[in-house]
């Protein structure tokens, strides 16, 4: 069992409550968590990234892409296959079993598109910084440049 205390942390520190939460999502995932389906996390440029998934078997329609709040939710469902005679598997390599994978995004990255080609869905995101949020250099002044305050009288009616 592992146990991480981060308290110690969140008390000078402001706005981070969601490094919390990871350490609890880290905490909560057993060692033999479960692999399916398999999948790629790509960096691909400076700001781009890309999560290939091994998805063989399902259609489009049959995928759920997601994002809610800072989680993108890829969710398979295999719709059931018309029964055309009873049919034996002598053996079953190809899982189409539901699934959900879960993948924590920060608070600047967004999902710009999915595609599905031969068996692999690939989603697209994106790091975008918010101009707010880009480095700015700050003026610093001294009392030379400080503005000249001139007090005045109102005038009389």
């Amino acid at each position: 069992m592992r146990a991480f205390d981060i308290s110690p942390l969140l008390r000078s520190s402001i706005g981070f409550d969601h490094v919390n939460r990871l350490f609890d999502l880290a905490n909560r995932l057993d060692d033999n968590a479960v692999s399916y389906p398999p999948y790629n996390i790509e960096k691909r440029g400076e700001d781009a990234y890309r999560i290939t998934m091994a998805v063989a078997g399902f259609k489009p329609d049959e995928l759920d892409v997601t994002v809610k709040e800072n989680s993108l939710i890829v969710t398979g469902k295999a719709a059931e296959q018309p029964a055309e005679g009873e049919v034996t598997y002598l053996h079953r390599g190809i899982a189409r079993r539901a699934f959900e994978r879960r993948f924590e995004l920060a608070d600047t990255v967004k999902v710009t598109g999915a595609e599905l080609n031969d068996g692999l869905l690939h989603v697209a995101l994106k790091r975008e910084i918010p101009e707010a949020k880009k480095p700015r250099q700050i003026e610093i002044s001294t009392a030379a440049h400080a503005a000249t305050v001139i007090d005045a009288q109102p005038k009389a009616a």
